[in-house]
């Protein structure tokens, strides 16, 4: 393995590992105010599924990022090293994308239903 391999296999990890975290972090922070709102108000189980939720979406991109660094020729020059680590990331970044909107539309199904459910009235 020549230098320029290992040198474009550990920035393609990096770039991967820190652009999931980041993402990860994001969703977590941001999307707790949907899934509170989905729980009706229950911080603990809003909390607690969110966090599962951070939880499953890191094992899957690091999952992928690791499997995904086997695929492809192995970079020999500078520009073949460049156009290594550019598709993997964008392809990592694509699978983020995704990973988003499933979480996000799962959220959004749980928001409806919870909305949708009409709570008995009040005895006067």
């Amino acid at each position: 393995m020549n230098t320029t391999a290992i040198i474009t296999y550990i920035l393609y990890i990096l770039i991967s590992v820190g652009l999931t975290y980041w993402v990860g972090k994001t969703l977590h922070t941001n999307g707790r105010v949907f899934i509170v709102e989905s729980f009706k108000g229950n911080e603990e189980m809003a909390d607690s599924v969110n966090h599962l939720l951070l939880v499953g979406f890191y094992l899957i991109n690091f999952g992928f990022v690791s499997l995904f660094l086997r695929f492809g020729a192995q970079p020999t020059g500078a520009v073949d090293g460049i156009e290594y680590v550019a598709t993997k990331v964008g392809v990592v970044l694509l699978v983020l994308g995704a990973m988003h909107f499933f979480n996000m539309f799962n959220i959004a199904k749980m928001r409806k239903k919870a909305k949708n459910k009409i709570s008995p009235p009040v005895p006067a």
